[in-house]
C-alpha cells in the first residue's frame, strides 16, 4: 500500500492512495486540470481512479470533484451530511456516481477497506478515514480542532499517518487575520497547532506508527522548518527519534509529498 499527496494546505488538499489495482483520492480541492496533471506525473491514469473519497464540505477539500468526476466518470464517496452540504458546488456529479455512507460504518472500494471516523472541525459533518488493507492500515488525520480520544483510539495501529500541523499558535496570534478568524483556528473545531500535532505524534508513535506526514500547514501562520521542529522536538523529548524510531516528513503545499509505502 502507498500513500502521497498531492496538495496539502488552505490553497486545496488531495492525496493519492493505492493497493494493486485500486487507487483512490482522498478530496479533490484543487481544479480538475491540475489534479490531472499531478496525477500524470505519477503514472497515474485519472480514468483508472476507483473513486474519491471526501472529508468534508470545504472548497479547499473538493474544488474539482465535480469537473473530475463528470470528466472520467468517478465514484465520489461522503456521507449525507457532507453531502448535503456540499450539493450546490458538485451538481455535475452524476447521480449514478454519487456514494453516501454512513458515519461509522466501514465499506470495501475494491482492495481497500475504508473506515470513516468523526473529526472535530467546523463542517457538517467531518470524518478522517482509516485505510485498510491486509495488516497494512494507513490514516487521514487533518482539519480538527484537538485531539478528541476517540480520534487517538482510532488512530492507534495505523503504520502511516497523513496529520495536521496547521499553525503555530504565536504566529497566529500575532499575525494579520481577524480576531474572529484567529479564535476559528484556535478553537475546538478548528485546526492543530504544530504543538498539539507533536503531542499527538508521541502517542501514535508508541502506539506503533512507523510514518507521519505532517499536513494541511498554513502558508500565513507557519513555517514548514517550525511545524517540522516543533513536531520533531515533540518526538525526541518522548525518546522517539526521527529517521531511526519513526519516518517523518513534511507535505509540500504545491506538488506531490514524499512516497509513504508499507507491507
Amino acid at each position: 500500500m502507498e500513500l502521497c499527496t498531492l496538495f496539502s494546505g488552505s490553497s486545496g488538499n488531495a492525496c493519492l492512495i493505492r493497493c494493486g489495482d485500486t487507487q483512490l483520492l482522498v478530496d479533490a480541492g484543487v481544479s480538475a486540470k491540475r489534479l490531472v496533471g499531478a496525477l500524470r506525473n505519477l503514472d497515474v491514469d485519472p480514468g483508472e481512479l476507483s473513486g474519491i473519497l471526501v472529508t468534508h464540505e470545504h472548497i479547499d477539500h473538493i474544488r474539482g470533484i465535480d469537473v473530475l468526476s463528470k470528466s472520467y466518470n468517478l465514484p465520489v464517496y461522503a456521507n449525507e451530511g457532507t453531502w448535503a452540504a456540499m450539493e450546490p458546488k458538485v451538481e455535475r456529479v452524476a447521480l449514478r456516481n454519487r456514494r453516501a455512507f454512513q458515519r461509522a460504518q466501514d465499506f470495501y472500494i475494491r482492495d481497500i477497506n475504508v473506515q470513516p471516523f468523526s473529526i472535530p472541525h467546523d463542517a457538517a459533518d467531518p470524518v478522517g478515514y482509516v485505510l485498510t488493507s491486509g495488516k497494512c492500515r494507513f490514516a487521514m488525520a487533518t482539519d480538527m480542532g484537538y485531539a478528541h480520544p476517540d480520534v487517538l483510539e482510532t488512530l492507534k495501529g495505523c503504520q502511516g499517518i497523513v496529520l495536521e500541523s496547521n499553525h503555530d499558535e504565536e504566529m497566529l496570534r500575532r499575525g494579520k487575520y481577524p480576531a474572529r478568524l484567529k479564535q476559528r483556528i484556535l478553537g475546538r473545531k478548528g485546526h492543530l497547532s504544530n504543538a498539539t500535532s507533536g503531542e499527538l505524534a508521541l502517542k501514535l508513535a508508541q502506539s506503533g506508527t512507523r510514518a507521519l506526514l505532517l499536513a494541511h500547514l498554513s502558508r500565513e501562520n507557519n513555517l514548514p522548518e517550525l511545524a517540522f521542529s516543533t513536531v520533531s522536538g515533540c518526538l525526541s523529548a518522548g525518546q522517539v527519534e526521527p529517521g531511526k524510531d519513526i519516518y517523518l516528513q513534511l507535505a509540500p503545499a504545491d506538488g506531490a509529498s514524499a512516497l509513504i509505502k508499507m507491507g
